[in-house]
């Protein structure tokens, strides 16, 4: 009589997954907002709004980390990763206004290995910290023979609220209006595919970190918008500027952006050089330097710019609104 199979027999580890449960608690209690009912561990995580709205909106962005992962398994560090991961999509709901409420992590790889999975759930928690909003719940799931070995992926889901007369959507913007551009860390989480062809021509330089985590602008922004007057935020991901800032422009306008306003970062000058890059190709690849962008009335500019360094941000200005006919576009001149 053949032996009985059992899950662990087919590939899945009940036990490790109650383990990790375990090992991640701590840090997911780190994150906690007050608005939370119940998190970690039941079948659906409870949250309140907070009673400051008076009219609130939820906002809700999802997103990965994409194939910056392969350098994370090639290089065995998996303790920044989950930062991108929240990144991503906190940075882009902050694009409405919107402040992060709560956080939920999808983890899926071939077999389960506790103390790397306890890594990237640590760098989620440290981001959502950073973010100011609360790991309450996600999905650890063993797909056996769907992976490669020692591999995993990513997604992430980010809710948050933001006070329906105050939503940022670009319709006020107009011609004369000031564009600001908040410094990236490096490449953020895009661009991947492209970084890792050129990663087989040439080893970066001494003090390169192309795991580098993605930039959490939600803090310094959030309290920019208490005081200042924004008219549009763009989150500038795949698609560089060239495709991003348009997306929160209104019709009839465009924006021109002053490539000299900034200085390129050398780890795209880097990539530039050893993948013979056209600069065409890293405008629309690439963030370029440039992490996220504000809109802001020409007279309320300083404010915003003077807000965001006193906040540790690094902030440029890069170009102007003006009028044009048709669809809203940016040029980079």
């Amino acid at each position: 009589m053949s032996k009985g199979l059992s899950y662990r027999d087919a590939g899945v580890d009940i036990e490790a997954g109650d383990a990790l449960v375990e090992a991640i608690k701590p840090f997911a209690r780190r994150t906690l907002r007050p608005e939370v009912l119940a998190g970690i561990g039941g079948f659906g995580a409870l949250c309140q709004i907070p009673q400051k709205y008076r009219h609130p909106v939820l906002v809700s962005g999802t997103d990965g980390v994409g194939t910056k992962l392969k350098l994370a398994f090639e290089r065995q560090r998996h303790d920044t990763v989950g930062i991108d991961l929240v990144a991503m999509s906190v940075n882009d709901i902050l694009a409405c206004g919107a402040e992060p409420l709560f956080f939920l992590d999808y983890y899926v790889c071939e077999k389960l290995d506790v103390r790397v999975a306890t890594q990237v759930v640590k760098g989620i928690a440290a981001g959502c910290e950073l973010a100011g909003c609360a790991l309450i719940g996600g999905e650890t799931a063993e797909h056996p023979n769907a992976f490669p070995k020692d591999e995993y992926d990513l997604a992430g889901f980010a809710l948050g609220v933001v006070e329906k007369e105050r939503i940022v959507d670009g319709r006020s913007i107009r011609p004369g209006d000031v564009i600001l551009g908040l410094a990236s860390s490096g490449p953020h989480s895009n661009g991947y595919s492209l970084i890792r062809k050129i990663l087989e021509r040439a080893a970066p330089p001494q003090g390169f970190d192309l795991l580098e985590p993605t930039r959490i602008y939600v803090k310094p922004v959030l309290k920019l918008l208490e005081s200042v007057p924004v008219k549009g935020l763009a989150h500038i991901t795949g698609g560089g500027l060239i495709e991003n800032v348009p997306r929160v422009l209104p019709e009839k306008t465009r924006a021109v952006i002053k490539k000299a306003s900034w200085p390129r970062p050398e780890v795209f000058r880097w990539l530039q050089r050893e993948g013979n890059v056209a600069e065409e190709e890293m405008q629309r690849v690439f963030n370029c330097g440039i992490g996220m962008v504000l809109v802001a009335a020409a007279a309320d500019a300083k404010r915003a710019a003077d807000s965001l360094r006193a906040a540790g941000e690094t902030v440029y200005e890069i170009g102007v609104i003006e009028k044009t006919s048709g669809a809203p576009q940016a040029i980079i001149v």
